[in-house]
């Protein structure tokens, strides 16, 4: 058997770390299991029925106006549909999806905010003097003619906007106005007047 040499460069060198005798604390070992077992109890007995303690308490048939006497909540509906291309702050997203805050679209009529939230957008669209190439889809087989009111009222009255209320009537005569039309707006080439 020959006796091994290390080299100069291999003196050097620390030796690589061994656990040996040092594993893992036990305390810590015992306390990843308590977490593991409570986060079992904590889920095994909660009652995914009930609405949470923390929020409203609003069940989803409230927030759409579903229930008797109920009114439909134009900015949880927002909330839920508009806000991830429009942005929190109405602002959209540069060259994409038109801002709502300022926009001559929706402090325009009534019945053409209606019809876009009805049937959609895709195509170039001018909103405050910039152009923006994104598709907005249409909401009229998703929503009812009171929950795209609450939406239209909730943005026109928003991040500066001081535009009037929108009504489910004038959602009614937009729905029957373009239900011939099977397509979204081709943008502005296509989208009845806004003023």
């Amino acid at each position: 058997m020959s006796e091994h040499h290390a080299s100069p460069q291999q003196q050097r060198e620390n030796p690589d770390p061994h656990e040996q005798s040092r594993p893992m604390p036990w305390p810590m070992i015992a306390l990843v299991a308590l977490l593991i077992a409570f986060g079992i109890v904590y889920i095994s007995r909660s009652d995914i029925e009930t609405p949470a303690a923390w929020g409203d308490g609003r069940s989803a048939a409230e927030l759409a106006g579903a229930k008797p006497g109920a009114k439909v909540d134009g900015a949880a509906l927002y909330a839920s549909l508009c806000v991830a291309c429009h942005q929190a702050a109405g602002q959209g997203l540069p060259g994409v999806f038109p801002p709502l805050a300022g926009s001559e679209w929706v402090q325009g009529k009534d019945s053409t905010a209606a019809a876009i939230l009805l049937h959609g957008i895709t195509g170039s669209l001018t909103v405050k003097g910039a152009a923006y190439n994104g598709a907005m889809p249409p909401f009229k087989d998703q929503l009812s003619d009171e929950q795209i009111a609450a939406v239209l009222t909730h943005v026109r009255s928003q991040w500066g906007n001081q535009a009037g209320a929108v009504t489910a009537e004038t959602v009614a005569k937009a729905r029957e106005e373009h239900k011939a039309r099977t397509a979204s707006f081709a943008g502005d080439k296509e989208l009845p007047p806004h003023d």
